[in-house]
C-alpha cells in the first residue's frame, strides 16, 4: 500500500511537472506566436493601388480594407497632389482612416498638404523626423559689405524666395488645421483595417539612422523611413518606403517575421537598398517599384533588378514607371491574388535605368527640387557638322 501512494506521489509531481513546463512553453513561445498572428480573413476584397506619381519618382499608396477603411502612404512630390486627390475621388474614397508619411522627403509628402486639406483625415503618422538639408542648400549668409540702401519696392512687388523646405511647412500646417490625430508609431505599433486586414509597424526603432552612419552609402532620413507590413489571410506584403540597407539590417537582427508574398521595392529599386541577405528572408513572389522614367539615380538599379531576377527567376515585377498604376486585389485566399496594370509595359521590364546622379549622401544625394526632367542626349554630328 506504501509503495503504491509512493507512485502516486510520483506521478503527480511528474504531471506537474510537465505542467509547469508547458505552461512556461505556451508563455514564451505559443502566446506570443498566436499574438503576432493576423485575424482571419472575413472573404471581402483587400484593395492595393500603386499610384502612379511619374514622371519623376515618387510614391503614393493607397489600401482600401475589405471593411472599407482607407490607407494612405505618401502622397508624390508636390506637382502631384492634384494626380493623388484625382486617383482617391475616382476610387470613391470620402475619408482617409491612416495618412502614413514614411519620410519627410518631398517625393513622398510633397503632396501631402493637397490631399489634406481635400479629404477628412482622421489619424497622421509619421516618423517625427524633420527634413534633413544639405550644407550645399543652406541659405548663405550676405558678407558684411556696406551697400547704398536700396529704393523701397511696394509690397505688391515684393517676392520672397520659397524656403527648401517648403513641402514640410505645408505638409505641417495642414496636418496641424486638419483635426487629425498624430501620432509616431513604434515597431510592432498595429493598426486593424477591419475585415481581417491589419498592418503592422516594423521601422524605424531607435536609436535613428545619423548622417555619421551614412558614409557607406544611403541616405539619412531614408534609412529612417516607416516600413510596414500588411497581412490579410495567407496574403502579405512588405511596405518597405525608402528605407535602405542599413535598415534592412536591423530589421533582420529582430524577430521579426519579414517573408511577404508581395515586396514593394525600398527606394524606388536604388542599388543601396534591397540586399542579398534581406530578400533571402523575404522570399517575395512579386516585386513591386514605385519609379518614374524622369528620374536621375537610376532607378530601378540593374543590380536590384539581377538580385530579384536571382532569388527567383519566376519573380513577377511590376513597376510604375512601365505600367502606370499597379492594382493588386486579394480576398486573403491562397493564390489568389490579381494584378492589374494601368497599361502594357512597351520596354524590358528587367532593363534598370542609367543613373547621372548617386543617390548616397556622401555623393551629394539633391532631396529638393532635382525633379526636372533629365538633359536631352547629345545629337551625334553628322558628317557635313564634322
Amino acid at each position: 500500500m506504501g509503495r503504491a501512494r509512493r507512485g502516486c506521489g510520483c506521478l503527480i509531481a511528474v504531471l506537474l511537472a510537465v505542467a509547469i513546463a508547458a505552461g512556461f512553453l505556451f508563455i514564451r513561445y505559443v502566446r506570443p506566436w498566436l499574438k503576432a498572428q493576423p485575424p482571419p480573413a472575413s472573404g471581402g476584397e483587400l484593395v492595393i493601388r500603386i499610384l502612379d506619381v511619374g514622371p519623376i519618382n515618387g510614391d503614393s499608396i493607397l489600401i482600401t480594407s475589405p471593411a472599407g477603411k482607407t490607407v494612405l502612404i505618401d502622397a508624390g512630390d508636390t506637382t502631384k497632389g492634384k494626380a493623388v486627390v484625382d486617383a482617391l475621388k475616382r476610387n470613391n474614397v470620402q475619408q482617409i482612416d491612416y495618412f502614413i508619411a514614411t519620410h519627410p522627403h518631398p517625393d513622398h509628402i510633397g503632396g501631402a498638404a493637397e490631399v489634406i486639406k481635400a479629404f477628412k483625415v482622421l489619424n497622421v503618422v509619421d516618423n517625427g523626423q524633420q527634413p534633413s538639408i544639405p550644407p550645399e542648400l543652406m541659405p548663405q549668409k550676405p558678407a558684411a559689405t556696406k551697400k547704398p540702401a536700396p529704393k523701397p519696392t511696394p509690397r505688391s512687388q515684393t517676392r520672397q524666395p520659397a524656403s527648401i523646405t517648403k513641402f514640410y511647412d505645408d505638409y505641417k500646417a495642414a496636418v496641424s488645421t486638419s483635426g487629425a490625430q498624430y501620432q509616431q508609431p513604434q515597431p510592432g505599433t498595429k493598426y486593424d483595417l477591419g475585415g481581417g486586414a491589419l498592418l503592422t509597424i516594423l521601422a524605424p526603432s531607435e536609436p535613428l539612422f545619423t548622417k555619421e552612419q551614412m558614409k557607406t552609402g544611403g541616405n539619412e532620413p531614408n534609412a529612417n523611413s516607416i516600413v510596414a507590413r500588411l497581412d490579410y489571410g495567407s496574403f502579405s506584403m512588405l511596405l518597405a518606403g525608402d528605407a535602405e540597407d542599413q535598415t534592412e539590417h536591423r530589421l533582420l537582427t529582430k524577430e521579426l517575421n519579414l517573408e511577404a508574398q508581395v515586396l514593394k521595392v525600398g527606394h524606388h529599386g536604388s542599388k543601396y537598398a534591397t540586399s542579398n541577405d534581406f530578400l533571402n528572408r523575404v522570399k517575395p513572389e512579386m516585386a513591386i517599384i514605385s519609379c518614374g522614367a524622369w528620374n536621375r539615380y537610376g532607378h530601378p538599379a540593374q543590380s536590384v533588378l539581377d538580385r530579384l531576377r536571382a532569388l527567383n527567376p519566376a519573380m513577377k515585377l511590376y513597376r510604375t514607371d512601365l505600367h502606370g498604376e499597379i492594382t493588386l486585389t486579394t480576398r486573403g485566399k491562397q493564390g489568389d491574388v490579381g494584378v492589374k496594370a494601368a497599361k502594357e509595359a512597351t520596354d524590358e521590364l528587367w532593363a534598370g535605368r542609367m543613373a547621372q546622379k548617386d543617390d548616397s549622401s556622401r555623393s551629394g544625394f539633391i532631396a529638393y527640387g532635382d525633379f526636372g526632367p533629365p538633359p536631352k542626349p547629345r545629337r551625334s554630328p553628322t558628317t557635313e557638322e564634322r
